[in-house]
């Protein structure tokens, strides 16, 4: 029996249940859906629509219930349209006629978007914490990481060295502002729709502003119509996850690049590597590609919905049925892309010697020269000349750099010694720069915002 039947006259069709069925995704909501509707029956009773005995006993049969569901005894019938039928119906066997009273003033409109949200508050939190312990991984490898230095690079050329600490830190800062948007995110979000109806609120005396407070929420919604049609905190936790997926991505495509032969940085634990299946020399890296591969799904559930939001006039539209499985998707896909990249980068081993051979190449402190000349009075643009002519020499006549700058009459012995190895990096001295005094002063402050980011996702819940 759908919960329509009394205005419809015959069954569905079969396959209109079939296209239209939901539950067999939304059913991870169960205990969402249940939360809400405690809090819509206790609502219920304030407002005198229930009796003390008829709220007893529908959160009596409510525990009932999410004991089945727990146990796997819950048995599900074909005309389980979604979880939210399906919690009804079971909720009316089990309780009678007080059991049909558990959807008065309520929509499965207002539900789903308290279960949403519900789901959202709770998953996007996690996955914050889930970046926070990403985040504790790189520090600790950039602590362990100590003066080691290695090429920075633009446009994938060798441009000037760096601390491997700092390379590390500059993947915790970025994954700090996705903390950032997922916390701000699901501050937005915390607004509860119950009471909001199908779409215009109610003639009984419902409590939104109760039932907002019993369930966690920081408010209930200002308007219904809104409140029934915003999938805005689905989007943005969408977008959230995508742009985190392409920072993983990013770890990713170092990973992979660095593990190979041509690079010989780092050499992956065999638990976080795999096999081929039919050269035997292979250890690839399947797990950074993934990281990398992925973020293009993430992307994908971002478009797809959004592209699905764009047309829908208010309130609710059954096209909303499609924010469920991107959302679930991208929170699945995200929370295994974390561990996975955690446990990777706790256990890759860096092959130091190879990474700072790979920056004492003489060329990748020429910008020391130009500052140098700098320095000594000669313009900027003059100096990236000169140094420029002299590299240009160098490679075109096979001569080694350190020749040729000792024996240019603005530069000599004295710049000769900015191309000795590990000189440069230590040059690197403003706030925020690659050289190992403000390393040190960055490690001290990513620590205090990873302690002051732990108490804000703590506080979420």
């Amino acid at each position: 029996m759908t919960l329509w039947h009394g205005r419809l006259s015959g069954g569905t069709a079969d396959v209109v249940m079939d296209y239209s069925v939901s539950i067999h995704f939304d059913r991870r909501l169960a205990h969402d859906d249940l939360a809400g509707s405690r809090a819509h029956v206790r609502g219920l009773g304030r407002g005198g629509l229930l009796s003390d005995d008829e709220v007893a006993t529908l959160l009596e049969t409510l525990d009932t219930v999410e004991s089945e569901l727990d146990a796997g005894t819950f048995a599900f019938v074909p005309d389980d349209e979604d979880i939210h039928t399906a919690v009804e119906r079971r909720v009316t066997e089990l309780a009678g006629d007080v059991g049909a009273k558990l959807h008065t003033g309520r929509s499965r409109n207002d539900q789903i978007a308290t279960d949403l949200r519900l789901y959202a508050k709770r998953e996007l939190s996690s996955l914050a914490a889930g970046v926070l312990d990403l985040q504790d991984v790189l520090v600790t490898r950039a602590k362990e990481a100590g003066d080691t230095y290695l090429p920075g690079y633009t446009h994938l050329q060798r441009a000037q060295p760096v601390l491997l600490a700092h390379h590390l830190l500059a993947h915790g800062w970025a994954l700090a502002r996705d903390v950032d948007r997922l916390v701000a995110t699901v501050a937005r979000l915390d607004v509860s729709p119950l009471g909001a109806g199908a779409l215009a609120g109610s003639s009984l005396p419902l409590d939104p502003d109760g039932t907002a407070t019993d369930l966690g929420f920081a408010a209930r919604f200002e308007n219904s119509l809104d409140a029934v049609s915003d999938r805005d905190f689905v989007a943005e936790a969408l977008f959230d996850l995508a742009l985190l997926g392409v920072h993983l991505s990013r770890i990713g495509e170092e990973l992979v690049l660095w593990s190979t032969e041509e690079f010989g940085f780092a050499v992956l634990d065999d638990a976080f590597a795999t096999g081929s299946s039919m050269l035997p020399q292979k250890k690839n890296p399947d797990v950074a590609e993934l990281a990398r591969g992925k973020s293009g799904r993430l992307i994908g559930n971002l478009t797809g919905l959004l592209v699905t939001l764009k047309g829908l006039p208010l309130a609710y539209n059954r096209d909303l049925q499609e924010d469920k499985e991107p959302l679930f998707d991208s929170v699945d896909q995200s929370r295994l892309a974390l561990a996975a990249l955690s446990g990777l980068l706790a256990t890759v081993a860096f092959d130091h010697e190879r990474m700072q051979d790979a920056a004492n190449g003489s060329s990748v402190a020429a910008v020391d020269l130009a500052e140098w000349l700098v320095e000594q009075g000669m313009p900027f643009r003059q100096a990236h000349s000169v140094v420029g002519g002299l590299v240009r020499d160098s490679l075109e006549r096979h001569v080694p750099l350190a020749e040729l700058v000792e024996a240019h009459p603005a530069l000599g012995s004295g710049a000769v010694a900015l191309l000795e190895p590990g000189v440069a990096v230590t040059r690197r001295t403003t706030p925020g720069s690659a050289g190992p005094a403000a390393v040190a002063d960055q490690l001290g402050r990513f620590d205090h915002r990873l302690e002051a980011d732990r108490i804000r996702v703590a506080a979420l819940g």
